[in-house]
């Protein structure tokens, strides 16, 4: 078996995984990127709308403008890519990482791992819907690298399942190239994706957003012809069987949420049961001090901005363990209180540098405000919602506070103003 020794490896060429490479390298260690595809870039490649990079660029980028970018960079920098190659076992007893390419076995042997393997689509097959699985259904990332990377529609009729952003930005995509969409069904009562994404990809194009309703039936032999909606009661989420209705369409085009993915790493370093990633402190580092996350894999993000900004974070800690051999042990764990879902990080160490608090609200709230340490820290926002995340910048001045105070959870509050 071939044996490759680095100073770090990254997992993962998407936004996190280059982030994280570039601040490694900047920092003169060897770093070596391994990528499954043929290309870094990640699902960036595919994104050809435009709307990344205002907070890592200042500028608004498509996805492969943006990736590009980074691309540049790791050449510039030395960052050494190894495409097609796919990652088969994690030993954390010898820090090292088994993998196979088409010319066969290799052993990585590195001092610090940094995992950016991203999330994945939630298939057809976790939704529990009745019904044969016809033809013509396709998860938001399957159509849109149909339509955008193959030249291929993917029928003539569609309608959309879930309103994520990719999902929603599909409902654009798809009626720019001539399909008609019928609509966008969303279970919950309030919207998935970004505000200015229901306003260019559905009010824009008039395509109809149906709240509180979901798919229950899926109708077709070898090619679909219709789904079957049903509505549901906003509190009890109980179908209301009046409101069922058959609409022909050949197209399902689902986005219905996405899972981080971490099945090399789960069952080496602690899980976060509401984030459904690795548990990280404000360095990106996970319960093994050599293995570090960033990215969707910790917590699904609403913006590839904030996935980089953590792979940055992620890299710089990275280069500083290596330096120094350890990072500071003692955190503090962080606590949801009200109507907090998502949050990261989940550990803090208060003798690190300022940091970002990501927070995805459970509810919306006209007005709301964010308080941190039972009044240590108070945010007011307006218009909070599930589909944006909050960021909240812990000053050094506040970490210094905690320790002061002697405070050993950090918990988390989002209270209406009345």
């Amino acid at each position: 078996m071939n044996i490759i020794k680095t100073d770090a490896l990254v997992i993962g060429g998407g936004a996190a995984g280059m982030a994280a490479a570039v601040e490694i390298v900047e920092r003169g260690y060897k770093t070596i990127l391994i990528e499954r595809d043929n290309n870094t870039g990640g699902v960036l490649n595919q994104c050809i709308h435009n709307g990344f990079g205002l907070h890592v660029f200042k500028t608004e980028l498509t996805g492969p403008e943006y990736a590009n970018l980074f691309q540049k960079q790791m050449n510039e920098k030395g960052v050494e890519i190894h495409s097609n190659v796919f990652v088969l076992n994690i030993d954390n007893e010898n820090k090292s990482v088994i993998t196979v390419t088409s010319k066969g076995m290799c052993e990585y042997r590195t001092k610090v791992l940094i995992m950016c393997t991203g999330a994945r689509e939630r298939p057809f097959g976790n939704l529990r819907i009745p019904g044969d699985r016809p033809a013509g259904i396709y998860t938001a990332g399957v159509a849109q690298k149909f339509v955008n990377l193959m030249n291929i529609l993917p029928g003539n009729k569609a309608f959309v399942l879930g309103s994520g952003d990719i999902g929603l930005i599909m409902a654009r995509r798809l009626t720019l190239e001539g399909m008609e969409v019928k609509g966008v069904a969303e279970l919950m009562p309030f919207p998935g994706g970004l505000a200015r994404n229901i306003v260019q990809c559905l009010d824009d194009f008039d395509i109809p957003l149906h709240l509180s309703t979901s798919v229950v039936n899926v109708k077709g032999k070898k090619r679909l012809e219709s789904i079957t909606l049903c509505e549901f009661d906003k509190e009890t989420r109980e179908p209301l069987k009046n409101s069922i209705r058959d609409v022909e369409v050949d197209t399902l085009i689902l986005s219905v949420g996405l899972i981080p993915q971490n099945e090399l790493i789960e069952e080496l370093v602690d899980i976060d049961c509401v984030n459904r990633g690795a548990v990280v402190d404000n360095y990106g580092r996970t319960s093994k001090e050599w293995i570090f996350a960033a990215g969707n894999n910790v917590a699904v993000y609403d913006l590839v901005d904030f996935v980089t900004l953590e792979g940055k974070n992620a890299g710089q800690s990275a280069a500083e363990y290596i330096s120094k051999g350890n990072l500071p042990e003692k955190y503090r764990e962080v606590l949801r209180g009200e109507n907090v879902g998502v949050i990261t990080p989940v550990r803090v160490c208060t003798e690190g540098a300022p940091f970002t608090f990501f927070i995805r609200p459970k509810k919306s709230m006209d007005k709301a405000r964010v308080i941190i340490c039972d009044g240590l820290k108070v945010v007011t926002k307006i218009a909070v919602k599930p589909a944006e995340m909050i960021d909240i910048t812990i000053s050094s001045e506040l970490l210094k506070e905690i320790r002061k105070r002697g405070i050993e959870k950090i918990k988390i509050d989002i209270e209406e103003v009345k």
